[in-house]
């Protein structure tokens, strides 16, 4: 079983509001990886909801297969959303995808490379790499506890500096989708 699980659960500070509510292409950022995910075929899918969370979730459209995971603590960064996602993942969850609400460029074919990278190699993280610098995340299981254990607003990354040998990456040909920071970064 793989997990999916979109954190957006941020104050969204230097967009000036809660960037997971804007609009692209018709749809709230949010959307944007809760369908990336459900084309790719995960198992289930979390979403992580914090600041504004009653207004994110009442803007969201979710599969049969996916739920709300409120966060009380996201203003202590990143982690706490992982950690959160983490202690609520199905049981039988193998790994989890993780993916942030503000790039909506990343698609179900990403997501897809990196369950087939998982469940060839078994690594404990599988990443993404853009032709111009990485992307999402896997996370398997068994360093569910160790990701629980991030403090700030940190990710992924900190566990490949900590632990390289657990990193498989997958090459994509593609650009870093754009991070929508700004509400012009809308307009890219």
């Amino acid at each position: 079983m793989i997990s999916g699980v979109v954190l957006a659960a941020g104050e969204g500070r230097r967009f000036g509001g809660t960037k997971q509510l804007a609009e692209l292409d018709g749809k709230p950022l949010v959307q944007h990886a809760v369908d990336a995910l459900t084309a790719a075929g995960v198992d289930e899918i979390l979403v992580v909801t914090g600041h504004d969370a009653e207004t994110v979730e009442r803007s969201l459209t979710l599969p049969a297969n996916a739920r709300f995971v409120r966060n009380p603590g996201y203003r202590d960064g990143q982690s706490t959303s992982i950690a959160a996602a983490l202690h609520e993942v199905h049981p039988d969850s193998e790994a989890a995808v993780i993916l942030m609400a503000d790039q909506p460029g990343i698609v179900a074919e990403h997501i897809r490379t990196m369950v087939a990278a998982f469940r060839a190699t078994r690594k404990q993280i599988v990443r993404v790499r853009f032709t111009d610098g990485p992307g999402p995340s896997l996370l398997s299981r068994e360093i569910y506890a160790e990701a629980g254990h991030l403090h700030g607003d940190v990710g992924a990354r900190v566990l490949i500096a900590s632990h390289p040998e657990w990193l498989e990456e997958v090459a994509s040909d593609d650009r870093v989708p754009i991070d929508i920071d700004r509400p012009a970064d809308l307009s890219h």
